[in-house]
């Protein structure tokens, strides 16, 4: 029975950083909240990972078809494209000798992969 009391009180003091977190990481939308960019600094590295934000955003913003699988393609370029954009931010800016391998291996890999698509895309016959 204690067992069970301490589970709940840990549910229950969790919960609200559950909550929490849901409210701002929940949907596609979570990538960025206006209140993230009101209190961020200023720095190059900012605008640059806002630049490269807006513009995937704007990007996977696609005419839907209503084939699951073009869709899926269609919009995951543009978001692969946005991967690689704000890892070469980071290899402008970073420091951390870890963070600048991840953002190279994020580039190759992301590439690979947005060439995959196109080729699968040029396969259908899709644009």
């Amino acid at each position: 029975m204690k067992f069970s009391h301490l589970a709940l009180f840990a549910l229950i003091a969790v919960q609200p950083t559950l909550a929490s977190a849901q409210g701002t990481h929940g949907g596609h939308s979570g990538h960025s909240t206006p209140a993230q960019t009101a209190q961020t600094p200023n720095a190059a590295s900012t605008q640059g990972y806002r630049e490269a934000n807006e513009a995937m955003h704007r990007n996977m913003d696609i005419a839907f078809s209503g084939d699951a699988d073009v869709d899926f393609v269609r919009s995951m370029i543009p978001h692969h494209q946005g991967a690689i954009d704000m890892a070469k931010v980071a290899l402008q800016h970073a420091k951390d000798e870890q963070i600048r391998k991840l953002a190279t291996d994020v580039i190759r890999e992301q590439e690979r992969e947005i060439s995959e698509m196109q080729a699968w895309l040029k396969k259908k016959g899709v644009q």
